[in-house]
């Protein structure tokens, strides 16, 4: 049986000052911010699995959807001796892509979470004996150093997590993917699709609340690593869909005016009532969009498939 390989280029407080510096800025900016990947503690990430849980959050069916259907289709495209996984966790979705990879020798999960990869890389090995688990403790924002690996490559990048990067940021992800690329490698990229504005509104304003206490525990993660007194109940969570820029934006809005301290930073910061703090943007995407944004990072959209209902894409574009 192959061993598990781990690789950390993350610092060990690399998290701890991203957290200082993030806070830093998004709560001393106008209008004020927080970045979502710090929604993702272990109670966020056990919120975010009942919120794909949800009826009204169709993204997470609809791209296992595809996989279930096209893994098949999107192999033998590919031709991938090396599956490259950007954001794994569990790498649960990524099965399919690996029982429909009959050529693949290694598999690289990335992730921020030593815990979750060390899991999923133990479970694969032992269903698939033979198999190379090269598992990267990194931050997939920042410029990645991949191991040495057979082609071709196929880097994965799945859940519509893209859509959370403004233009500028997924102007400089692509690029980054794309340097990681040989002409002949491939990006397999998750994409949710504009749609009507009351089912996008309702994927993140469920009718049980569970979004609204996943927006809120990024003030439960200030609180606690940074000794902020956020008080929860003081603000409201909120989900608006921006037409112009075809983006869901996710705010939590302070029901009165308030003044709250982050003492790690010797920061006092006031909110006037009514005053929207933004923790994310979720971007939802139109095919010709996706092949341009590609092409600006030499990358040709060669295939797209979308689930039954045309709510979420995945399309596979190749290194030029």
């Amino acid at each position: 049986m192959s061993p598990l390989h781990v690789t950390r280029t993350l610092a060990e407080d690399a998290t701890d000052a991203a957290l200082r510096a993030d806070v830093l800025a998004g709560l001393t900016a106008t209008p004020k911010w927080l970045p979502p990947k710090w929604f993702y503690d272990a109670r966020g990430s056990e919120l975010f699995e009942k919120i794909t849980r949800l009826p009204e959050y169709y993204p997470t069916r609809a791209e296992r959807e595809i996989l279930a259907a096209r893994s098949d289709e999107i192999a033998a495209a590919s031709g991938a001796r090396t599956l490259v996984e950007l954001g794994s966790g569990s790498s649960e979705k990524t099965r399919y892509l690996i029982d429909a990879l009959t050529s693949l020798q290694a598999y690289v999960p990335v992730d921020v979470s030593e815990s979750a990869l060390v899991q999923a890389g133990h479970a694969l090995i032992e269903e698939r004996p033979g198999l190379e688990v090269h598992a990267l403790i990194a931050d997939f924002t920042a410029p990645l150093a991949l191991p040495e690996t057979p082609g071709p490559r196929m880097v994965a990048f799945l859940g519509g997590t893209i859509g959370n990067l403004l233009p500028a940021e997924r102007a400089d992800f692509l690029s980054s993917v794309r340097s990681l690329l040989s002409p002949g490698d491939s990006l397999l990229l998750g994409t949710d699709l504009v749609k009507d504005e009351r089912v996008l509104v309702l994927a993140y304003n469920d009718m049980l609340g569970v979004t609204a206490a996943f927006d809120k525990n990024v003030l439960a993660v200030v609180n606690r690593e940074l000794g902020a007194d956020f008080d929860l109940d003081a603000f409201d969570h909120v989900a608006l869909w921006d037409a112009e820029r075809e983006w869901i934006e996710m705010r939590l809005r302070s029901r009165v005016a308030q003044t709250v301290k982050v003492p790690a930073l010797d920061l006092a910061v006031h909110f006037a009532a009514g005053e929207d703090l933004r923790t994310e943007v979720s971007a939802k995407f139109r095919e010709q969009g996706v092949a341009a944004e590609l092409a600006k990072a030499d990358l040709e959209l060669t295939h797209w498939w979308t689930d039954a209902k045309g709510r979420f894409a995945l399309s596979l574009s190749v290194a030029r």
